[in-house]
């Protein structure tokens, strides 16, 4: 009985994923594991790599990443002359500032929710530029309209470029990005997207979402390996791309000039990762899709619902389970001794869930308030979902 039992809390495309059996792993939302397909998918263009060198490199690489972004492209609703691969969205984001051209006091507008790397990309470009970074506050929890109207009401004559998550990493927030394009439309202001979390996630389609830039990376819910990204632009902007890496800066191959060939040679590396975006995308067919969704679902709801009955929680910024697919982020008290904390600085709670229970999951603080975003997948577990919620009970 104990056997069935187990066995029915599992998802069946569980057995894709080889995790260490001995830790809960609810941290998807940050580095998100590639299943076995993938995983061999990579080697095998490593290994192709490795038998002939100069044949791949300077004879298929460029044709084989073309073809890469032919796939992505049919998946995310766009043309592959508008895609670039690239280690990560963190890259795509340095290179939409390398491309963006600001004067002395220029603006670029930022939320409150954005990402702090992305913060502090854009710093350096504006103190490069003299230009200042300007921050819309959003309401709390945000909403569509009120979200919007904050966006706007931020936009001054000197708004260059407007940076927006379209789900946010540490709130967890969907934001309305399509919205937010069509004002920013209206006031002739680009848009640049940030997009890591919603690639799988969501039904993205780019060439409909309005924005003039959208970076992401397809290590998360798309679960192609580590190391695999890409920027999107709009074809008006494609002549105006800068590299912040500064290579051959042409076609190795001896093919066609193109926008994107500062950025498929930056010097020596395996473009396997990028290269098993493919396979990702063919494992993820549209039946697992919708399961994967569907099952991450209903384990953060139900660890949702057991933290909101601990005194002095609350919803942070996912008030119905309608707004939050695959992962989610609950306010929790901040308990005597409680100092903020997030990324090299984790909360006492993350490290004693690790330490103690083998429990991986992210905690931090935003705007003074302690939070804790729990990740799932198709390999989470009922079990491990009633673990943390017990293992919590306990500590708080």
């Amino acid at each position: 009985m104990m056997k069935i039992l187990l066995m029915t809390s599992m998802h069946p495309l569980r057995e894709f994923w080889q995790l260490d059996p001995d830790c809960v792993y609810l941290n998807h939302g940050s580095f998100g594991p590639s299943p076995i397909p993938v995983q061999q998918a990579r080697e095998r263009w490593s290994e192709r790599l490795e038998r002939q060198p100069m044949k791949f490199f300077c004879g298929d690489m460029e044709e084989e990443l073309e073809r890469t972004a032919q796939v992505l492209g049919r998946f995310l609703g766009t043309q592959p002359d508008r895609i670039v691969l690239l280690d990560n969205a963190t890259f795509a984001m340095n290179v939409v500032a390398s491309s963006v051209n600001l004067k002395a006091d220029d603006e670029v507008l930022l939320t409150d929710h954005e990402y702090g790397a992305v913060k502090n990309i854009w710093q350096a470009k504006c103190r490069e530029a003299g230009a200042k970074l300007t921050t819309a506050v959003l309401p709390f929890p945000p909403d569509e309209e009120g979200t919007v109207r904050a966006i706007e009401a931020a936009i001054t004559p000197k708004t260059k470029l407007i940076v927006i998550s379209h789900v946010t990493s540490a709130t967890a927030c969907i934001l309305p990005v399509k919205a937010v394009c069509q004002v920013a439309r209206r006031h002739n202001v680009p848009v640049c997207v940030d997009g890591p979390h919603a690639i799988a996630m969501l039904d993205v389609n780019l060439n409909d979402l309005g924005c003039d830039y959208y970076c992401a990376s397809c290590h998360k819910w798309l679960c192609a390996p580590f190391g695999s990204g890409f920027l999107w632009v709009h074809s008006k902007h494609q002549s105006s791309i800068r590299c912040p890496i500064v290579s051959w800066g042409g076609s190795i191959a001896g093919r066609a000039a193109s926008w994107k060939d500062r950025t498929n040679w930056l010097g020596t590396r395996d473009p396997a990762p990028l290269l098993a975006i493919t396979d990702a995308i063919q494992f993820f067919t549209p039946e697992r899709l919708t399961a994967y969704r569907t099952h991450a679902h209903q384990m953060v709801s139900k660890v949702r619902s057991a933290l909101l009955e601990i005194p002095g929680s609350g919803v942070f910024c996912t008030p119905k389970e309608s707004d939050y697919v695959s992962m989610v982020a609950v306010e929790l008290p901040q308990t005597k001794g409680w100092t903020p904390g997030y990324h090299g600085h984790p909360d006492v709670l993350q490290t004693t869930l690790r330490d103690e229970h083998q429990i991986e999951l992210l905690m931090g603080s935003w705007n003074g308030r302690r939070f804790m975003r729990i990740s799932a997948h198709l390999y989470t577990t009922e079990d491990q979902i009633n673990k943390l919620i017990a293992a919590v009970r306990r500590h708080l």
